[in-house]
């Protein structure tokens, strides 16, 4: 394989919790006043660390989101998953194949800990996720479509840009792994291939991944 670490992004490539997040989003949005559908908020938001929810809203309304916004949307949607939230269909069996091959990887989300953690545990994806290789948007300041999560990843990881591997199934996502020099393969099972314009290789589902890799 020509990649010594894999980067995986979080929402809607480990787990499922695009649909249950962004149909809380739009729900709330649309409740403070800000009329927004679930395809809206996928279309806008899929991928989108907290900070461009509140930057996008203010640009298009001029008003700003309330400052509880984040507590009550993180609460609700910690509750969607508690109630709802599984694995992406074949997740655990790649990170489960890259564990005994031996092949570095780690997690950059544009979530928060708190998020990817719960979801992993929920999930039971916490088993393949020591501490040390799950980095959020919260430990480099800028979010999704900025290369600085997957730069920041990798140098803890201590592999250079241009030998790693991410994979993303969001147009933000995308855009920052390109930024960041990096490989990037599109995961189209929610986003169409078209959204994900600049990757490196698409795959649809999880089981085709090693394949795509060249593993």
């Amino acid at each position: 394989m020509g990649y010594d670490l894999i980067i995986f992004d979080n929402d809607g490539v480990l787990v499922d919790s695009e649909p249950i997040s962004n149909t809380i989003l739009a729900g709330y949005l649309t409740e403070l006043g800000h009329p927004t559908t679930y395809e809206e908020s996928i279309r806008d938001f899929m991928g989108s660390a907290m900070h461009r929810i509140h930057e996008l809203v203010e640009e298009r309304s001029g008003r700003r989101l309330p400052a509880e916004f984040d507590q009550v949307f993180n609460r609700r949607v910690f509750d969607g998953f508690q109630r709802e939230l599984e694995p992406v269909a074949g997740a655990a069996e790649v990170l489960k194949g890259l564990a005994e091959a031996g092949v570095p990887y780690c997690v950059a989300s544009s979530g928060s800990h708190e998020r990817i953690r719960i979801g992993h545990r929920k999930t039971g994806l916490d088993v393949w996720f020591r501490d040390g290789i799950v980095f959020s948007s919260e430990d480099v300041g800028r979010g999704k479509p900025s290369p600085d999560l997957f730069l920041h990843a990798a140098a803890r990881m201590g592999v250079p840009p241009e030998r790693c591997a991410v994979v993303e199934d969001s147009a933000l996502g995308v855009q920052a792994a390109v930024a960041a020099g990096m490989d990037v393969y599109g995961y189209t099972a929610m986003m169409p291939r078209e959204r994900l314009a600049g990757a490196t290789g698409y795959f649809g589902a999880m089981d085709e991944l090693p394949a795509t890799l060249g593993m």
